[in-house]
């Protein structure tokens, strides 16, 4: 049995306690600086709760040491402090970050390091790394690689067409800092919410626009192979708009603690919710041009006697799969381990892995949906 700790006892944290407990396999601490939150915990055998600042360098180590692997689901802007006393611990090292900044941070301090490192264990970026890459490797040369993933209500009923399903300060940090894409061969910086484009699937209308850290480290380990590469994010018709009117002619961008308490009090929460997954690759194989298509829906459903939206099953299966592949030796034990090193039937099979299972495992050959530019 592997002992491990749980950074943060939100939503996430919890389904990923709660997943992890339910196998039998794993001793968890669960450690939050809110004993109110951790009281929301179920109780389960196996599991300790620790009211635990992250801030406290010295408490977090020590809470670190013996322990074999910490799973961070704190806020992006702690992250790196979870990071720092996993390497003076020596114990290995998940999280869920997409803040690009953090992961590169997180990179750097990995190096020589005994243990493993692996950032972004999440939906985008993760599990949409790992599909893309797989795909991909099945090319000869590429040429478009396009990435695309939604957390949305089941049921839109407000002018954003939106309701909180996830951190909000992570849906800020992504629709705020710098994307990264290749661009006919090169790396360039994209504006976030720009590029919009409008989609219909399965008779549902969409968009999808630019955000922050979506590709993981796609960039660089298709850098000098793709031609294009980006990653957008899919929401209903209209939710850009408003945002770019709330971030940039409201400059809510510059005060954005001002806009997490607005969309807090405003915007309410869901668990009726349904994450999309779509990514295309075209290229040439076998001397032929061809294009390859995976697309899910994953929604929220049952979990323990609760119901559990769609983005906690999505993000917290993956996080435990890739710990469970790491335990089982299936990755590399020690430095930086990006998503793509993980192949995609190795998490499919793997019991976590298991929740974004469909009826088809691929479609092949098969046209997206036409994309078209929204003026």
């Amino acid at each position: 049995m592997k002992d491990i700790v749980v950074i943060g006892a939100g939503h996430i944290g919890a389904a990923i306690t709660a997943m992890l407990a339910a196998s039998g396999d794993y001793a968890i601490t669960v450690a939050d600086r809110s004993a109110e939150q951790l009281a929301w915990l179920d109780p389960a055998p196996r599991v300790e709760h620790m009211v635990l600042d992250v801030a406290d360098a010295t408490a977090l180590q020590r809470t670190l040491n013996g322990k074999f692997a910490v799973l961070s689901a704190a806020p992006y802007h702690l992250t790196y402090l979870v990071a720092e006393a996993a390497r003076a611990a020596g114990a290995n090292y998940l999280d869920l970050t997409e803040d690009v900044a953090t992961t590169r941070k997180v990179k750097a301090l990995s190096e020589g390091s005994k243990t493993a490192f692996i950032p972004q264990c999440g939906l985008a970026p993760g599990f949409i790394s790992i599909v893309a890459a797989d795909i991909a490797r099945r090319f000869d040369v590429l040429h478009d690689v396009r990435l695309r993933v939604g957390a949305l209500p089941k049921y839109p009923s407000n002018a954003l067409n939106y309701n909180l399903t996830w951190s909000t300060d992570g849906v800020i940090n992504e629709y705020c800092e710098p994307c990264e894409a290749i661009v006919d061969g090169q790396l360039r910086q994209t504006r976030a919410l720009e590029e919009c484009e409008s989609f219909s699937l399965d008779g549902v209308a969409y968009e999808a626009f630019n955000t922050s850290g979506g590709l993981g480290a796609l960039c660089e380990t298709l850098g000098g192979r793709v031609r294009n590469l980006n990653y957008r994010t899919i929401r209903y018709p209209g939710h850009a708009a408003i945002m770019k009117a709330l971030l940039n002619d409201l400059r809510l961008r510059d005060r954005r603690d001002l806009l997490k308490d607005i969309l807090e009090n405003s915007v309410p929460a869901t668990l009726q919710d349904v994450v999309i997954v779509f990514v295309t690759v075209s290229g040439i194989k076998a001397g032929q041009l061809v294009q390859e298509t995976y697309a899910n829906k994953i929604y929220a459903r049952g979990m323990g006697g609760r119901t559990v939206s769609a983005i906690q099953i999505t993000t917290a299966s993956a996080i435990c799969a890739v710990l469970d592949l790491l335990a089982a030796g299936s990755l590399p034990a020690h430095g930086f381990v990006r998503q793509e090193q993980i192949a995609l039937a190795d998490f499919l099979a793997n019991r976590f892995g298991a929740a974004y299972a469909r009826a088809e495992d691929l479609v092949r050959e098969v046209a997206p949906p036409r994309l078209e530019a929204v003026a």
